[in-house]
């Protein structure tokens, strides 16, 4: 009798266990990308959370949670201070080069007043990301907005409507779903490598 108690007691654990692992939904994920670009998603999202924290054992939603104030009164500054530009090519480099095109693309950034021409990183039209957004945004309507902002504009916006929304309504921008840790790791990435890229378009 103790036994057949251990073995349900295990289970209900096990069962637990599985229920809090599983609260968040990976499937619009591995519907749009393969098991080793979900893996390449994982290091972006955990380099992003490693540059902003103070703490490096901190989760997500403590490191991002701690900056958001700076955000909001500042925009994206705080993020050119904390995330490292060189370590952030680095990234790139540990990543495949599809998972790289299926999120982002280049494009020429211009300077009338100098004429300088420099490669612009920007969103990857049509690409697995976008595809994955929209598939999310079915069912939370911020991530909604978001995704028709990012493909109409073609471009991650810097103006502050990132962290505005992410402030008002916490429960759509909710920072413990790895989902919307994803959003928000390559939305702040991109603004990074777009004022701090200088390689010239050739």
């Amino acid at each position: 009798m103790r036994k057949v108690l251990i073995l349900i007691f295990g289970i209900i654990i096990l069962q637990l266990s599985f229920s809090c692992k599983s609260q968040y939904s990976t499937v619009e994920l591995e519907n749009n990308f393969s098991t080793d670009q979900i893996s390449d998603l994982n290091k972006i999202r955990d380099f992003f959370k490693n540059q902003i924290s103070e703490n490096k054992k901190s989760d997500f939603k403590v490191c991002f949670s701690k900056i958001l104030p700076g955000l909001l009164e500042n925009g994206w500054h705080p993020i050119l201070e904390k995330v490292d530009f060189e370590k952030q090519k680095e990234l790139y480099n540990s990543i495949s080069k599809s998972t790289f095109d299926e999120i982002w693309e280049f494009g020429k950034a211009t300077y009338p007043d100098t004429g300088l021409e420099l490669k612009n990183l920007g969103s990857k039209y049509n690409g697995k990301y976008q595809k994955f957004l929209t598939e999310f945004g079915k069912n939370n309507s911020e991530v909604k907005n978001y995704a028709d902002r990012l493909i109409e504009a073609g471009d991650f916006e810097s103006v502050g409507w990132l962290q505005q929304s992410i402030y008002k309504n916490p429960k759509e921008f909710d920072l413990d779903d790895p989902n919307i840790q994803l959003l928000i790791a390559i939305h702040y990435l991109t603004l990074n490598d777009q004022q701090k890229r200088t390689d010239k378009w050739e």
